[in-house]
């Protein structure tokens, strides 16, 4: 099957950052859902099963939206593997899914310091007191630990 979708408002910064160098973010995506990505300015055209696809476009789409900046390798591979407790929220800050609500960062050094646990094995927090620091990093941690992404957390000080 053949999806057709077209970015709007075209943006030529957002759609390299979309892409990523030399296309690596589109290769990333080609090779871990076995589809094919043409694109030519903003116009995308994936060729697979229907439902590699479309959850394609749905990575493409994601990424777009977070694409006012740079986007890390890392970040395209979390989404890939189906890591949806990281979102983007409506405002461009990383939010996190919990039992109770979506936690998000309220600031944009907590949305830089819940990127960085996202995409990070060690990310050391510094700051005054009452920052979220400890909120975020634990907060992160069990939905990890949820996820079975991880099989113990380690609390030191």
């Amino acid at each position: 099957m053949i999806l057709r979708h077209t970015f709007t408002p075209p943006n030529n910064t957002r759609m390299g950052h979309l892409c990523g160098p030399m296309d690596s973010h589109i290769r990333t995506v080609e090779a871990a859902l076995q589809v094919t990505i043409a694109h030519r300015f903003e116009q995308f055209k994936i060729d697979g099963p229907k439902a590699k696809a479309q959850q394609a476009l749905e990575v493409l789409q994601a990424l777009y939206e977070m694409a006012q900046r740079p986007i890390p390798e890392e970040t395209v591979q979390l989404m890939l593997a189906g890591d949806t407790a990281l979102s983007i929220a409506p405002d461009g800050a990383m939010a996190l899914s919990t039992r109770r609500a979506d936690l998000r960062a309220r600031t944009t050094n907590q949305g830089a310091y819940l990127e960085n646990i996202a995409t990070h094995d060690i990310t050391f927090g510094i700051g005054p007191a009452g920052t979220g620091k400890t909120y975020l990093a634990v907060a992160c941690a069990v939905d990890a630990l949820e996820r079975s992404a991880v099989q113990r957390i380690v609390l030191t000080r």
